[in-house]
């Protein structure tokens, strides 16, 4: 059944796009060969939107703290002003403008009748007022492109407009609208090739193109309630794709997949400036470079031009008003690394503050979570600066922070930073893969061994839960304690203590050779001597080892290596 064109829609789409954009990221970077061969396009958009999914979290935040729910325009409202703040690069920048267009008429029909914003469109309503947003949005990239060029995002765009506005006259609803324009860009996407010379040279789709497809089928996804999860074809000349087609690294100006001679630098900033001096500022910046992209409005801009003088764009900005979150980027090769970096560090996610303490004795720098509040990948970026190295081991410590570090991971490497993502899915793998850290190994040596330890290490932890639900192991009942084993509920219990013991013998009678036992905040006194003391009787020859993690999401980790 159709879902309502409504804030939950827009929160929905949020987190769907993240999660398409994710699974398609090192594609769409692989395939980035216009307007620069630069491999970013993907990390960009995923970034960008991730900007705009925390905006549309934090919208919702705001009202329920209120006692309210976010309107329509509330929720599009943030989604888009998310994006402009926390747009990267070309292809970011475009995503933003795209979304401020939606924005324009989303937000305004939803206030039209008077209200405060706050209304839901649904029926023949929604279906009309998104083929008029997806034609608004087309329109908008075009404006903010100073030099358009066919066979690029902006084709997609126009493209996904085109369909939506042939279906919005049969459609009853926006699912079916959504799911026409994302048809419509699919097509569009693979005749891009045919239209710009250097994506027919390089045998691949535009990258951008690809990037907005994703964002579209997830926008149907989350309008229908039909997850589809298709993978965007990237080659001109293969559906589903197993690799892109044109490595970037690989390939030099003479193979077609970059053009000679461009500008040095990209210039990226926010700016604080009125309508007439932005009009200025486009004129006195075209002339100083291309792929110049300038989105926003209220006062507030977004600035994406690649230049040769970057101190004579930022100069410009100032002329024209307040240019901040200034951002420049060499396309020869990324930030120049000092000589007093370390030469290897590990950065780690971690749920307390015990855990981030032994990060630090360690030698590693660590990101603490907050409960409820998974970090962002900018935050995880600001991690691998700070650990001050040329190469950084990053450890998730969480299978649901997989893309968000994969997307840290490549943005660092823009800045010169080698980054691996080592696969830990939970704390006390990272603590065994830290364990076997070496830097005087080969990095790629290293990262094997951390990898092996992490994939050794089975891992638990003990929850309690809070409301009756069904789970792997039965059906439990609010205040329960919960045995999850690598992820899954396997043992309920009345007990915290007795709980751990049926998780500790399960997990050991395959074997092992160390427990490791993290303690929450809310652990009581005597748990870790208990559980010790367990160990030690019941399985011989298996060592214990106790931390004070001071994790306030789960009272007891348990690693079992």
């Amino acid at each position: 059944m159709p879902y309502p064109l409504d804030a939950a829609a827009v929160r929905s789409w949020c987190g769907l796009a993240l999660e398409a954009l994710g699974r398609e990221r090192e594609r769409i970077d692989a395939i980035n060969v216009y307007p620069v061969a630069d491999g970013d396009t993907g990390t960009n958009l995923y970034l960008t939107l991730e900007s705009a999914a925390r905006a549309v979290e934090a919208a919702f935040d705001g009202h329920a703290s209120a006692g309210t729910a976010p309107g329509l325009a509330d929720a599009i409202g943030a989604m888009a002003h998310g994006a402009l703040i926390g747009a990267r690069g070309n292809s970011g920048t475009i995503l933003a403008q795209l979304l401020r267009g939606m924005t324009d008429v989303l937000a305004a029909d939803a206030g039209a009748d008077g209200t405060d914003g706050t209304d839901t469109a649904t029926g023949d309503g929604a279906a009309e007022a998104l083929r008029r947003a997806l034609r608004r949005a087309a329109a908008a990239t075009y404006e903010a492109v100073a030099h358009p060029v066919e066979g690029t995002v902006l084709t997609v765009a126009t493209a996904a407009a085109d369909a939506a506005e042939r279906a919005a006259g049969e459609a009853r609803d926006a699912a079916a609208v959504a799911r026409a324009a994302h048809e419509g860009a699919r097509t569009a996407l693979q005749a891009t090739p045919g239209q710009l010379a250097v994506l027919g040279r390089a045998g691949v789709v535009d990258a951008g193109g690809c990037g907005l497809v994703a964002l579209l089928g997830a926008l149907a996804d989350a309008l229908s309630g039909e997850v589809t999860a298709t993978p965007v074809a990237v080659r001109a000349d293969a559906p589903l794709p197993e690799a892109a087609g044109c490595d970037v690294a690989a390939h030099t100006a003479a193979d077609g997949c970059a053009e000679p001679g461009g500008p040095a630098f990209e210039v990226i900033y926010l700016l604080e400036a009125a309508d007439e001096a932005v009009a200025r500022l486009r004129t006195r910046l075209d002339g100083l470079g291309d792929s110049l992209v300038v989105v926003g409005g209220d006062g507030l801009w977004h600035v994406h031009v690649h230049v040769d003088d970057a101190g004579a764009a930022v100069e410009a900005g100032i002329e024209a008003g307040r240019p901040y979150r200034i951002r420049i980027t060499h396309f020869g090769g990324g930030r120049t690394k000092e000589p007093a970096l370390a030469p290897r560090a590990v950065v780690a996610v971690v749920p307390g503050a015990g855990l981030a303490g032994l990060c630090a004795d360690a030698g590693a720098t660590a990101v603490t979570v907050r409960p409820g509040e998974p970090p962002a990948s900018g935050e995880l970026v600001q991690a691998i600066r700070q650990a001050h190295a040329r190469e950084v081991m990053l450890l998730p410590n969480d299978p649901e922070l997989r893309h968000t570090a994969a997307a840290a991971a490549e943005q660092a490497r823009t800045e010169g930073v080698r980054v691996a993502v080592i696969p830990t899915r939970a704390a006390v793998q990272g603590i065994a893969a830290l364990a076997v850290h070496e830097p005087d190994r080969s990095f790629d040596e290293d990262a094997v061994a951390m990898t092996s330890a992490a994939g050794a290490t089975r891992y638990a932890e003990l929850a309690l839960a809070e409301r009756q639900s069904w789970t792997m192991a039965g059906v439990c009942q609010a205040g329960d304690v919960l045995g999850l084993i690598d992820g899954d509920v396997a043992v309920i219990g009345p007990d915290l203590t007795a709980t751990a013991m049926t998780v500790l013998d399960r997990m050991l009678s395959a074997g092992g050779e160390m427990v490791t036992l993290v303690l929450g905040a809310g652990a009581p006194a005597a748990l870790a001597e208990r559980l010790e003391r367990h160990v030690r009787e019941r399985h011989l020859a298996v060592d214990t080892v106790v931390y004070h993690g001071g994790q306030r999401t789960a009272p007891l980790l348990i690693g079992v290596e």
